[in-house]
């Protein structure tokens, strides 16, 4: 079974690789992690109002959304292993200390916040779909965006995104080294519209191919290179020719 795409446009964001043509430089040894002080993005698309109130993940997705520019109302799917589980541990802790929980936090800990968010700031009215499948949650959105394309070939946006997971459940499940979101318009493979790049995934034989990570991945997307390797259960080739 393949599964291909074709990738109209793209976006991401991450603490130290902020704009497509950062990527370029991955893996950049001169990057000092441990004093790196952007936290962020800015957001300056989104009114200030609104914009205090969103968690990191919801900011770094909104971000990689906006990079990627997607048509105004397109499907989407948002994936991500642990969604807003930082901002439910705080609420969580609240309850501990028997503080008052925030309204807000209360609102925005579900784990499709982003898709909601980005439905009220885009006025984005097409439908949503959210998904978590722990460490193949990357291939599995994926999966989903073959099938949804297989029944309406019209374009589609796709979001990964995943922050660290808090220091009492690290010892019990998968999280990236640093927050990261991604977003991709993804159409048909045969589709008549201009693309940046095919990307083709294949059940993995992991006797076959490297280790690809998400950071090469978008490293060669930014680079216009081909690439090829197992990444989420799947092995991913990208060629960009």
């Amino acid at each position: 079974m393949h599964l291909k795409f074709s990738i109209l446009s793209w976006g991401a964001w991450s603490p130290h690789y902020q704009q497509a043509n950062e990527w370029l430089t991955w893996p950049n040894a001169t990057i000092d992690y441990s004093t790196q002080q952007i936290a962020v993005p800015k957001l300056a698309h989104v009114p200030a109002m609104q914009r205090r109130r969103l968690s990191k993940l919801t900011k770094i997705i909104l971000e990689a959304i906006h990079q990627c520019a997607p048509e105004k109302q397109c499907r989407s799917i948002f994936a991500s292993q642990h969604g807003e589980i930082n901002r439910t541990i705080g609420l969580l802790n609240d309850i501990v200390d028997k503080s008052a929980l925030s309204p807000t936090g209360f609102s925005q800990s579900v784990h499709n916040t982003a898709s909601g968010i980005y439905s009220i700031l885009s006025g984005n009215r097409a439908a949503s779909t959210s998904i978590a499948a722990g460490k193949n949650t990357l291939s599995q959105g994926f999966i989903e965006a073959f099938g949804q394309l297989h029944a309406d070939p019209e374009p589609l946006l796709l979001v990964y995104a995943d922050e660290q997971v808090p220091q009492v459940y690290q010892q019990f499940s998968s999280s990236p080294e640093w927050a990261i979101a991604t977003a991709f318009m993804l159409a048909p493979a045969d589709d008549s519209q201009v693309a940046l790049a095919t990307l083709t995934l294949t059940p993995s034989n992991k006797q076959v191919g490297n280790e690809l990570s998400i950071g090469l991945l978008l490293s060669s997307l930014a680079a216009k290179q081909n690439i090829s390797g197992v990444l989420s259960g799947w092995h991913w080739e990208l060629n960009c020719d």
